[in-house]
């Protein structure tokens, strides 16, 4: 599903990010700070030219302690400079002193009682050159984002979320449907030549044609986990058992593909009144996070024009609030869609997906604009705060109109906290 654009009749700058990494500076704003007590080490880095897994992984060996000793916030890009905080346990602050790690540099260091974990995060500041543009183009960028300030950013989720052959999603629903040889399907079989090359296509189409024991040899030696699960396929017979060799951490992502799409879904048929509250909605109140129940829009929705609160689509789940009305007849033809209903979001012994309400829009805050060029040519900088979980490169999509890689926070599974529901 290509995702609508909140300015379709105004022009987009084009260009290019992420031409070199300073061109992309982010940093996390905490959710907290610190006490200065506790067995967890928390530190901010600056780190350019790595993931943050490259980092993790590096600081653990280098420290001799677990990779799961070391807690973060959320992910940060390799192409960019990032600044985030870490937690570290079973370690002391001479030995992270002492690191000595390419193109990561430590800030300060503090104690604190729990480890950082996703989502522990109040939001992201962004600093980001546009490439390969008229300078002078920042007046259509700027009606552009006059439009975002006057109505809010749509809380799309990226479509970089559905993976590289766009259908994570149905992997998702496929889960959560308990139909594991339709998993299969779509991980083993399906070739498509948009995605697959010669040996890969080969190896689909044995699948497809029933043939596990050729189709297990013909996968590429570096297709480890495809060569795994049907090695359990053909020798148990059972599509469950080799379900169950596809590591946790990726069905998990699947299953949040799945409430992304429904949630864009959702937000695609309200995009042209996103920002007007109906009778029926959830409304989230931008100040807590809480939600309450519409009863009347036209009391309400003064609120709305004011940033106090905006309407909510759903991240899927069994305990998921559910609206009212109109709003609950646009969602109940999503799940229809998807063939799905909020039980079968808990399925004992596999997965019990609680859900949640997300804001169908998001107030950008500190948002500038400028115009400029330095010795690599001409660009556009654009400045902004985006809140935890709301995605830069839908902001980016919208000014310039053009596609544009993701980046690494945006492929991570949703996080989202307890429902928080106000009366």
């Amino acid at each position: 599903m290509e995702l609508p654009y909140l300015t379709p009749d105004l022009p987009g700058v084009g260009g290019s990010i992420k031409d070199r990494p300073e061109d992309f500076f982010v940093q996390e704003l905490p959710l907290y700070e610190p006490s200065g007590e506790g067995e967890h080490i928390y530190l901010e880095i600056q780190k350019t030219g790595q993931t943050t897994f490259d980092v993790v992984n590096r600081m653990a060996a280098e420290l001799n302690i677990p990779r799961h000793s070391i807690g973060f916030a959320g992910m940060k890009d390799a192409k960019a400079v990032t600044r985030q905080v870490l937690s570290i346990q079973g370690t002391t602050e001479d030995m992270i002193n002492a690191l000595r790690i390419p193109g990561v540099e430590v800030l300060w260091m503090s104690r604190h009682t729990n480890k950082l974990r996703l989502g522990h995060l109040k939001g992201n500041r962004f600093a980001i050159r546009i490439r390969e543009v008229d300078a002078t183009d920042v007046v259509k960028a700027q009606a552009i984002v006059d439009v975002i300030a006057q109505r809010g950013l749509p809380n799309f989720f990226g479509e970089q979320r559905f993976g590289t052959r766009q259908n994570n999603d149905l992997f998702g629903a496929a889960l959560i449907r308990d139909d594991n040889m339709g998993v299969l399907k779509l991980l083993l079989g399906t070739p498509n030549p948009r995605f697959d090359d010669a040996q890969t296509t080969h190896a689909r189409r044995l699948f497809d044609e029933h043939k596990n024991e050729e189709a297990m040899h013909a996968w590429p030696r570096h297709c480890g986990m495809e060569r795994r699960i049907l090695h359990r396929l053909f020798k148990s017979h059972k599509p469950s058992a080799a379900v169950r060799m596809i590591d946790e951490p990726l069905k998990r992502l699947w299953i949040s593909a799945l409430q992304s799409r429904a949630f864009n879904e959702v937000l695609t048929r309200r995009l042209a009144t996103f920002d007007q509250v109906l009778t029926g909605d959830f409304a989230w109140k931008h100040d807590n996070g809480a939600c309450f129940l519409v009863e009347n829009a036209e009391v309400e929705q003064p609120r709305a024009k004011a940033f106090e609160i905006s309407p909510t689509g759903p991240l899927l789940g069994y305990r998921m609030s559910t609206p009212e009305g109109q709003p609950l007849q646009i969602e109940q033809e999503v799940l229809a869609q998807f063939q799905l209903t909020p039980e079968q979001f808990r399925l004992e012994g596999k997965h019990k997906i609680k859900g949640a309400r997300r804001p169908l829009r998001i107030v950008v805050q500190d948002l500038q604009l400028s115009g400029g060029a330095d010795q690599f040519g001409p660009h556009i900088t654009i400045a902004f705060t985006l809140p935890s979980g709301a995605f830069a490169t839908v902001l980016l999509r919208e000014v310039m109109k053009a596609d544009i890689q993701p980046t690494a926070a945006e492929v991570e599974p949703v996080t989202p906290p307890a429902e928080n529901v106000a009366p």
